[in-house]
């Protein structure tokens, strides 16, 4: 029997981009591989953050479509699409929909902004999982740091 997808919402988040990158930053110095999806805006923008959140820290990362050697070395890989991901341990959404494909990932995180537009297609997402049998976790970050969920 294939194992369940974990699916974690992060809510209140004050900083979605922030928040995300020091979470990618914590799962990769944990030794974890990521893919983050969203769409095209949200991944450039996210890029451009990894790049300048933190003068002292680097989080590799790179496009799905960067060549199969650096794909390899890449903890994190930014995907709009699951289609042809490298690996499948965690997966970031910064989407606004459930993500297609999302079922062939161990985890799923979900990063929600205090935003009500976010928050609102946050529980659509939260119903559409519970309606394909997940149960998923709320954390309430509010002003804390990322997490990455460990404690149930």
């Amino acid at each position: 029997m294939p194992a369940v997808t974990t699916i974690d919402f992060h809510f209140n988040a004050p900083d979605q981009l922030g928040y995300a990158c020091r979470l990618l930053r914590k799962a990769v110095a944990s030794g974890a591989t990521l893919v983050v999806t969203g769409s095209d805006q949200a991944l450039a923008q996210l890029d451009l953050a990894l790049w300048t959140f933190s003068a002292t820290d680097f989080v590799p990362h790179c496009d799905v479509s960067a060549q199969p050697s650096i794909l390899d070395k890449s903890p994190v890989v930014l995907s709009v699409s699951l289609q042809s991901v490298p690996h499948h341990g965690i997966l970031l959404n910064l989407g606004a929909e459930v993500p297609a494909g999302f079922e062939s990932f161990d985890r799923v995180i979900e990063v929600v902004s205090q935003a009500d537009d976010d928050r609102q297609q946050a529980r659509l997402r939260w119903k559409q999982y519970t309606r394909l049998g997940h149960s998923p976790t709320r954390y309430d970050v509010g002003n804390k740091g990322p997490g990455l969920g460990v404690s149930r």
